[in-house]
């Protein structure tokens, strides 16, 4: 029988040769018995595709007994233990998800790109953005040897259009809102852009009404946010409690469940597309164009705020003062 792979020399090094392909593979040596043994590993290969895996299996069960028996489940276990606890519950949520299923019991060794591939097939951002967090974490912790999907065959997230809500939609929401809290609520995201949970975990003490600032640390990121309290944001808080949290209830709902809450409203009102982040959007989008300096708009929502570089890069629309103008402006401020 012809086999498919021989070996050959030329100037002393010993190549494989795949009759096939046509393929040529040097294998850096001089030595007959050593090329003579990499040849028969080959030929193995060749004519049993799982001896490569068995073959990775002997040499990494040396190394660390788990290789060879681990699975997804464990690499989920360890990514819900990374990062702030609204990332846990977050990553914990996600690896509830269907589309996880069949990956939990699937051990790492034996794992596909095909496997990869068939997940990602329901294209939803969020399912490849934590299968590749769990690819990136099990080959940062060398629980496999090399990557499963290589990265350009990782597919581009294709994320939903996103938007800043209207000063008129705003108006019509708090129209139709009769929950005294929740309008309350609603115009305090308007005047301040703060993203859903940072809004509803605000207390008494972020005000500090001496030097009429109101500051927090964002929940996501833990960057501090800093506001001037405006004549219509003095109006709203002064409306809220004087200590704990200025929104008790909303405070002990979840996220989905204000999120929920806030997609009904908008669905009656006949409101598409427009989410409780759209108030951020459209804060940064406003900040934009009335000329408000960028580092400002940084420190009021939050640094690396990617609102503020959404609006800011291309979607808001102002009008651009000359700098002669801009010079004498000023100049009669100062």
């Amino acid at each position: 029988m012809k086999q498919q792979v021989y070996l050959y020399r030329r100037r002393g090094i010993y190549y494989l040769q795949d009759t096939k392909t046509g393929k040529q593979q040097s294998l850096d040596t001089k030595d007959r018995n050593t090329a003579s043994r990499l040849l028969e590993i080959k030929r193995q290969t060749v004519a049993d595709p799982g001896f490569n895996q068995f073959l990775l299996k002997t040499c990494l069960s040396t190394q660390d007994p788990q290789l060879s028996k681990r699975t997804w489940l464990t690499v989920m276990d360890q990514m819900q233990t990374h990062g702030k606890e609204s990332s846990r519950d977050r990553c914990a949520r996600a690896m509830q998800s269907a589309e996880f299923e069949r990956l939990r019991e699937l051990k790492l060794i034996e794992t596909s790109a095909e496997d990869f591939l068939t997940i990602l097939n329901g294209g939803k951002v969020s399912v490849l953005h934590y299968l590749k967090r769990l690819h990136n974490l099990a080959l940062g912790l060398g629980w496999i040897a090399f990557p499963i999907l290589a990265p350009r065959l990782w597919p581009k997230p294709q994320f939903k259009p996103k938007r800043a809500i209207t000063a008129k939609e705003h108006q019509l929401i708090l129209a139709a809102e009769k929950n005294p809290e929740r309008n309350l609520y609603y115009q305090l995201l308007w005047e301040i852009g703060a993203s859903q949970s940072d809004a509803a975990s605000l207390t008494a003490e972020n005000i500090d009404w001496p030097t009429r600032a109101l500051t927090y640390f964002r929940m996501k990121t833990g960057e501090q946010a800093q506001l001037a309290i405006s004549k219509k944001l003095a109006a709203i808080l002064n409306q809220l409690p004087t200590e704990g949290f200025l929104f008790p209830a909303i405070s002990q709902t979840s996220a989905n469940d204000r999120a929920a809450e806030f997609c009904r409203r908008c669905r009656l009102l006949g409101i598409q597309g427009a989410s409780l982040h759209s108030y951020r959007y459209a804060w940064a989008e406003r900040a934009k164009t009335c000329g408000y300096p960028e580092r400002f708009a940084q420190a009021a929502l939050g640094h690396n705020s990617k609102a503020v570089h959404r609006a800011y890069a291309k979607r808001a629309q102002f009008k651009l003062p000359s700098l002669d103008d801009y010079e004498c402006a000023q100049k009669l401020n100062n």
